[in-house]
């Protein structure tokens, strides 16, 4: 059984995918202000030429990768089988949680992101409770 939601959440998630990469790429200076301040933004930026080379190919690459999936988003939120939709949003949810248990036990060790974790570990429980809603409505329709 092939659901709208299930195609609804999969251009919201390509949507947020799409553009935070494209910010990544292209405003990388700005994002890491206006997502950690002037001083930390500094700090992880790099110290040295060949530091911020390395480290703004390395976000560049991140970049295009969120793209990547930005538009892979966008080609299965076409598809109609009912079981792969379910699969699909349960590995997501998998995905999404593993990234939230990661930034607990790793990010917040490192001090100048200390600060940002629990606003992103709260930003990927949101994403990975949009596919455990999507499974919950999939899961009603298909049992009344």
């Amino acid at each position: 059984m092939a659901s709208n939601g299930f195609f609804l959440i999969c251009l919201l998630h390509s949507l947020i995918a799409l553009t935070s990469g494209i910010l990544i790429m292209f405003y990388l200076q700005e994002i890491s202000v206006f997502g950690h301040g002037n001083e930390t933004s500094s700090k992880i930026l790099g110290s040295t030429p060949h530091d911020q080379l390395l480290i703004q190919t390395s976000e560049s690459l991140t970049g295009l990768l969120l793209c990547v999936i930005g538009l892979l988003l966008f080609m299965v939120s076409f598809v109609k089988d009912g079981k792969f939709q379910s699969f699909f949003a349960k590995g997501c949810v998998v995905i999404h949680v593993c990234i939230a248990v990661w930034r607990i036990f790793i990010e917040r060790k490192i001090e100048d992101l200390a600060r940002d974790w629990p606003k992103q570990v709260v930003g990927d429980i949101a994403l990975a409770l949009s596919w455990v809603f999507f499974l919950v409505y999939s899961w009603r329709e298909k049992y009344d």
